[in-house]
């Protein structure tokens, strides 16, 4: 049965017309009833046009915000307290040659961010014409947003998803204080390997070494006092992830490919995904990207369908360099002391003087830190610096491609993030391309910083041709949800692509899903992407099943999970008792039984594989009596959890419920100096949440308020070749603007699992159209 979204009597089409400079010829936005924009243009250089025209119009707070971070230009709307992040922005900025950059991307690159940023700026031009139409957080702030360049797009690399500078600083830290062994606890290296110590490291850095790199990629954050950053949320990296798999036509009830797609990533309002279709003679893609870039990452064209998920390829490293005491600006790279590379810029402040910023780099990249008192100094080397590199950028090359062979050639010049790319077409052909650029380190595994001496040097990059690929697989589906998924074949040990993966649980639900249906549906997909059942629950209540306690807390928490099922429902008593046990004191409590009292407050978290591994045979870490030690274990940490439930929800554990403690909470950038009024009007929520950190619909949340922070806030399932067929969701809304009716009116229908027609034919989108504007030339 389709899940359509309730929507009240809507008013016929509104219509309007806007003279706009810059247009080649007459476009139209067609709005749907929840909100995606449907632009159709009489060629290539107008559909980009109108699509950074529509993006400004529907989310410019949102973009000029994203630009001016990844610029460093904060500091010069919001004062001083912003130079510090913005300088960090700065240092990782695209410095290179921008014809190489632009031809990284394929045809047509530059000219397509050209006519992107002419749009915005045409609607920059329109609200100075119309003060109005300026949005109200410009309003509130007081400032203007700013004319883009089209280098602006593809110069920012900051916005992406860092690959693994913080845990090679976590894993130092560890080896530091604990040992390597201690660190097979914090983190599960895969496929099989060993990793050590570099030789010339000392693994002991700074507390604060990763502070800068952490301004520099963090996002915008306001405080009543001013402005200043706020600390990341926890295990920040861990969070992103994203589930996708596609559907052969053999084992679906339509006789033709499903792909199904639900990118995780941080939640905030407006959602970071936008939906848009663009249409022109040789183009007619829909799907969701970024609102400040051209183009579909996610999506079809009407041919070929693609979906993403992260493939963890390591891109960057951390290096350690002496620095010469007679002259602090030179460092040790072989047998000579090379001098840093020095850029001075000034960075503008609203409401103060210009501040002097001096950059620096070192031939592998921005410095860092400084630590004049031990003559060390540390750059980040990274895969953003090389052309090619902006995050999602390439999307505008594969959302072309018409067969397999062209859709693999364009993902084998992808830079960023590292993906798992699903696909399939019309033909019903499905598969599955990995993508990214990937260092080549000849003599080292890149899992802990090195020595910047020259003992440690990337030897190029490696051919994206070598990556791996499925076509067509036996099974008759391919799913990813960023588990190690590298072929056996694959010959990990001389590429060393990455070891660092998240736990297997979401993929092994999906496989397990998928391998049951010999004939899926539409709706089936939709049911798997809000599947709240977790494996992981269900591997440890096996560990109870057995288990007996004299004590009545403990057996009344033995009772309530050994009747549970394992679905994290919202309204489940079960499910809020076993995640306060999982989040809150297992994990903590297993750390202190088999590590030693210095190195469990060193590795506060242990890995889930780690843990299940380990509780399911105890001997090699618990040693003598393993098992007695284990279900030891396994009763206080529950009896712990059950007082933990009696303080947050009372006694009765009838009363219990997953949702009362676990919610949804859409919070706009602005809202912390906002006054009450205003803050309800931006923020989005709260919505009673179920599920959690390793059920397919992921449910990433922090242990101390549970509040949910990351997951699917976009979700697209494809009927490949019956294109209005197919569903999709986004949150809160579609528009960034709060007064428009499309700011929160998807957000109850995508907490209940519901969907909304992604219609592609003119005719469709014709009848589902509550707003139209047309867009003239201007005379």
């Amino acid at each position: 049965m389709l899940l359509l979204l309730g929507c009240a009597a809507l008013p016929a089409a509104a219509q309007q017309a806007v003279e706009v400079a810059g247009l080649r010829q007459p476009a139209r936005i067609l709005v749907d009833k929840w909100g995606v924009p449907h632009i159709y243009a009489a060629n290539q250089d107008d559909v980009f046009f109108v699509q950074g025209f529509n993006a400004a119009r529907d989310r410019l707070f949102q973009i000029d915000l994203w630009r001016r971070r990844g610029l460093g230009e904060l500091a010069s709307v919001f004062g001083p307290a912003y130079v510090e992040q913005d300088r960090a922005a700065r240092l990782f900025l695209y410095r290179g040659d921008m014809d190489a950059e632009w031809k990284a991307y394929g045809k047509d690159a530059q000219r397509t961010s050209e006519r992107f940023v002419a749009g915005i700026n045409a609607y920059i031009d329109t609200i100075a014409r119309k003060p109005a139409l300026l949005p109200f957080e410009f309003r509130r702030l007081n400032y203007k947003p700013a004319k883009w360049r089209p280098e602006d797009v593809v110069r920012i690399r900051s916005h992406g998803l860092t690959r693994n500078l913080t845990q090679e600083f976590a894993r130092a830290y560890v080896v530091c204080h604990a040992g390597l062994a201690a660190d097979e606890i914090r983190a599960q290296l895969s496929p099989a390997w060993k990793t050590r110590v570099p030789d010339g490291l000392d693994p002991c850095l700074p507390n604060d070494a990763l502070d800068v790199f952490t301004r520099a990629t963090d996002n915008v954050r306001f405080s009543p006092e001013a402005v200043q950053l706020a600390n990341a949320p926890p295990n920040a990296e861990l969070l992103e992830g994203s589930n996708n798999w596609v559907i052969s036509p053999s084992r679906t009830s339509t006789g033709r490919p499903i792909l199904a797609n639900d990118p995780h990533r941080a939640y905030g309002a407006p959602s970071l995904r936008y939906i848009v279709h663009l249409n022109a003679p040789g183009l007619d893609v829909i799907g969701a990207g970024e609102p400040a870039l051209p183009g579909v990452s996610i999506g079809h064209n009407g041919k070929v369908a693609f979906g993403l998920t992260i493939f963890s390829i390591d891109q960057e490293d951390l290096y350690v360099y002496e620095t010469n005491p007679a002259s602090p600006l030179q460092y040790r790279y072989k047998d000579t002391w090379e001098p840093m590379r020095i850029v001075k810029e000034t960075i503008a402040v609203r409401g103060g003087k210009p501040v002097p910023v001096e950059l620096r780099f070192t031939r592998h990249g921005p410095v860092i830190y400084e630590e004049s008192a031990k003559r060390r100094m540390l750059a980040v080397r990274t895969a953003w610096s090389a052309p090619g590199m902006a995050p999602y950028f390439g999307s505008i090359d594969y959302m072309r491609a018409q067969d397999f062979t062209q859709f693999r050639r364009a993902m084998e010049r992808w830079g960023a993030p590292t993906e798992n790319q699903v696909y399939a077409d019309t033909s019903g052909n499905i598969g599955w391309v990995a993508g990214g650029l990937a260092p080549v380190r000849p003599n080292w595994d890149g899992l802990m910083p090195v020595p910047g001496d020259g003992r440690y040097e990337w030897k190029g990059f490696l051919d994206g041709a070598t990556l791996p690929f499925v076509l067509n697989p036996k099974q008759g589906w391919f799913a990813s949800a960023n588990e190690m998924n590298l072929p056996a074949s694959f010959p990990y040990k001389e590429h060393k692509l990455g070891f660092e993966w998240p736990d297997r649980a979401r993929a092994q639900r999906i496989a397990q899903v998928l391998s049951a249906k010999p004939k899926a549906s539409i709706e089936d997909m939709q049911r798997l992407q809000n599947d709240v059942v977790s494996l992981t629950a269900r591997r440890l209540l096996v560990l109870l099943k057995p288990l007996s306690s004299p004590d009545p807390k403990t057996r009344a928490a033995l009772r309530l999970l050994k009747e549970w099922n394992g679905e994290e429902k919202a309204s489940s008593a079960a499910a809020a008792l076993y995640e306060v046990w999982w989040s809150r004191h297992l994990g903590r409590m297993f750390v202190d039984a088999v590590l030693d009292p210095v190195a469990s407050q060193v590795v506060r978290t242990p890995h889930a594989s780690v843990l299940l591994q380990t509780l399911e045979a105890p001997a090699d870490r618990f040693g003598p009596d393993a098992n007695r030690k284990r279900d030891a274990l396994l009763l206080a940490s529950l009896a712990a959890a059950w007082s933990d439930m009696e303080s947050l929800q009372g006694k009765d554990a009838k009363r219990w419920a997953w949702g009362k403690l676990h919610f949804s909470y859409f919070v706009h950038p602005m809202a912390p100096i906002l006054d009450p009024a205003n803050r309800a009007r931006l923020n989005v929520g709260p919505l009673p949440r179920g599920g959690g950190g390793y059920t397919a619909n992921v449910s990433g949340y922090h242990p101390e308020n549970f509040q949910h922070v990351h997951g699917p806030s976009f979700r697209m399932v494809l009927d490949v070749g019956n294109w209005d067929n197919s569903r999709a969701i986004n949150t809160p809304g579609q528009s960034g603007n709060p007064d428009s009716v499309h700011y929160r009116d998807l957000a109850s229908s995508w907490a209940e699992g519901k969907y909304f027609p992604l219609l592609y034919s003119r005719q469709a989108v014709e009848r589902a159209a509550t707003e139209t504007i047309e867009l003239i030339p201007a005379r």
